[in-house]
C-alpha cells in the first residue's frame, strides 16, 4: 500500500468534466493499488490514448506548473499569451477581447 503523503493531490477541479473525473478515479485506484509508479503508468497510458484529456488532468493536479510550461513553450515559439488569444479567436471566428 502507498503512503497518503505521497499521493498526488488535486489543486484545481473547477473545469473538470465527468469524463475527467472518471480518469481521475482510475488514477486514484491505480495509486491505491500500486503507489506512485502505478499512478505514473496510468497517467502515461492516458497520454498515449488522449493527449488533450491528459493535459486537462495534469492541469487539475499541477495548474501553476502547466501554466508556466505553456508560457515557456509559447515564448520559445515567439508567441505571447495575447497572440494565442488572437489565434484562438480567429479560429473560432470571434472578435478578439483586448486586455488593458
Amino acid at each position: 500500500m502507498a503512503q497518503q503523503g505521497d499521493q498526488p493531490q488535486l489543486e484545481d477541479t473547477s473545469d473538470l468534466t465527468d469524463a475527467d473525473w472518471a480518469e481521475i478515479n482510475k488514477l486514484k485506484r491505480a495509486y491505491a493499488d500500486g503507489g506512485r509508479d502505478a499512478f505514473d503508468k496510468a497517467l502515461d497510458d492516458l497520454y498515449s490514448r488522449d493527449e488533450i484529456h491528459w493535459m486537462r488532468i495534469v492541469y487539475a493536479y499541477h495548474p501553476a506548473m502547466v501554466r508556466e510550461a505553456l508560457k515557456d513553450n509559447l515564448a520559445g515559439a515567439g508567441m505571447t499569451a495575447e497572440d494565442l488569444r488572437e489565434l484562438i479567436s480567429k479560429l473560432k471566428g470571434n472578435s478578439v477581447p483586448t486586455k488593458h
